[in-house]
């Protein structure tokens, strides 16, 4: 069990950093004397971030209730 935990630490902590790192770049996209974009554009990338991160978090999710679903 010990052997799954530390491997989960080594590669959740690998792959957040990665995923910070990438979201630090696209920050850089924020600069207007560089690129040009809209509200709507930013929005979208942005709802789209938002969409994937629940996905995620929801596989994550421990459910208090295993129970059978009835009306």
């Amino acid at each position: 069990m010990e052997v799954k935990k530390a491997r989960f630490k080594r590669l959740a902590t690998l792959r957040t950093n990665a995923v910070l790192h990438r979201l630090k770049v696209l920050s850089n996209c924020s600069n207007r004397q560089l690129y040009e974009y809209d509200e709507r554009e930013i929005d979208k990338i942005f709802a789209e971030i938002e969409k994937m991160l629940k996905v995620a978090k929801a596989k994550f999710n421990f459910s208090k209730n295993h129970d059978e679903f009835r009306l």
